[in-house]
């Protein structure tokens, strides 16, 4: 290539790179920000069991027992007592409530994209929702059941005895299939993807406010929410110890022995995040103020944070741009009905 022809490829070059710059400046973008707004497609794919495959009767029978209050000892609760879909797949308490109304040592998580779940609970202690679903069930404080006990009752209803042949041939109403019916429903509760920011991600540039598009940036950058809050469903499905007001819960460590993981607890989704407070494991904060105002704290209880807690100098002005972002994560309310029981 002689000299005069490198020159012309190098402006050429630099042409593009300029007219590219000016295009993505007038609609207030920049090849960074495309980059970041990549990272939160909804793109993951779902992990489901190649024996527990997803079907129409899998997700019936499932949403069955999951609104059926036959499933606990006193014929009183149900899974929706706690993971109530009008109220974004939670309960709106601080902790959750158990067997006899007892107060449980956990807030209730939300149920949305549940299915992307590789650990379940706050402390990860069940690895897939098919191990998952019967802990409730079988758990003395909570819903205190039989699972034997449970096999007959449902053996006696020939509305069941159809919807598991239907949607288990050949496999019967057993503990297994049970717990793959309610992880086959959980699994159907996704979102929709159609917040103010997918739109935004999507492309519809005016879908989020200004304000909003300042707290992305902070989220993505300066405040160092995206740590932990990543992808799709703003969650590293990790475990961390985030300073909060030590109430003797050792979270993660109770199952894995590393200090680090003492007093951690799963990062939760931020979807929907403005109609599932309260907030953090034990529903300490009720508004997201205030679970700002933690981070940038860096948080309460230090003795054992994790590394990537760290305190975050926000202005008033910036935490209101975040406080606006987060709010752009919430979708329109998904009808749900409420199915007839079998009997």
């Amino acid at each position: 290539m002689n000299n005069s022809t490198h020159q012309t490829s190098t402006g050429n070059g630099l042409l593009v790179a300029a007219i590219t710059a000016l295009f993505l400046l007038a609609w207030g973008t920049s090849f960074t920000a495309l980059a970041a707004k990549a990272d939160y497609l909804p793109k993951q794919k779902m992990r489901i069991p190649k024996d527990n495959q997803l079907t129409p009767e899998r997700i019936e029978l499932g949403k069955a027992l999951f609104f059926d209050p036959r499933l606990s000892d006193s014929n009183r609760m149900s899974c929706a007592s706690c993971h109530n879909p009008s109220l974004y797949w939670t309960d709106g308490l601080r902790k959750g409530v158990g067997k006899g109304s007892q107060t449980l040592k956990r807030a209730t998580p939300t149920l949305v994209n549940v299915g992307y779940s590789r650990r379940l609970f706050w402390d990860g202690r069940a690895k897939g929702l098919e191990a998952q679903a019967l802990v409730p069930l079988k758990s003395t404080i909570e819903m205190n059941q039989n699972i034997a006990e449970l096999i007959r009752e449902l053996s006696a209803i020939p509305g069941y005895v159809e919807l598991f042949a239907k949607a288990y041939p050949d496999e019967g109403i057993t503990e297994l299939t049970i717990a793959k019916a309610l992880a086959s429903f959980e699994r159907s509760i996704v979102s929709p993807y159609n917040s103010p920011f997918d739109r935004w991600v999507a492309g519809d540039d005016k879908a989020l406010s200004a304000a909003a598009k300042r707290g992305f940036d902070l989220f993505d950058g300066k405040a160092r929410c995206s740590v932990c809050h990543s992808g799709q469903n703003f969650t590293d499905n990790s475990f961390h110890n985030i300073g909060l007001n030590n109430d003797d819960d050792i979270g993660r460590y109770e199952f894995i022995k590393v200090q680090v993981l003492k007093g951690a607890f799963k990062t939760p989704t931020l979807r929907d995040i403005t109609r599932t407070a309260p907030y953090m494991h034990n529903g300490e904060y009720q508004t997201l103020d205030q679970v700002i105002d933690h981070y940038v704290k860096g948080g309460v209880d230090k003795s054992n944070l994790s590394p990537d807690m760290k305190p975050v100098k926000l202005s008033r002005q910036e935490q209101a741009d975040l406080l606006e972002f987060l709010q752009s994560l919430t979708d329109e309310p998904q009808p749900v009905t409420v199915p007839v029981l079998p009997n």
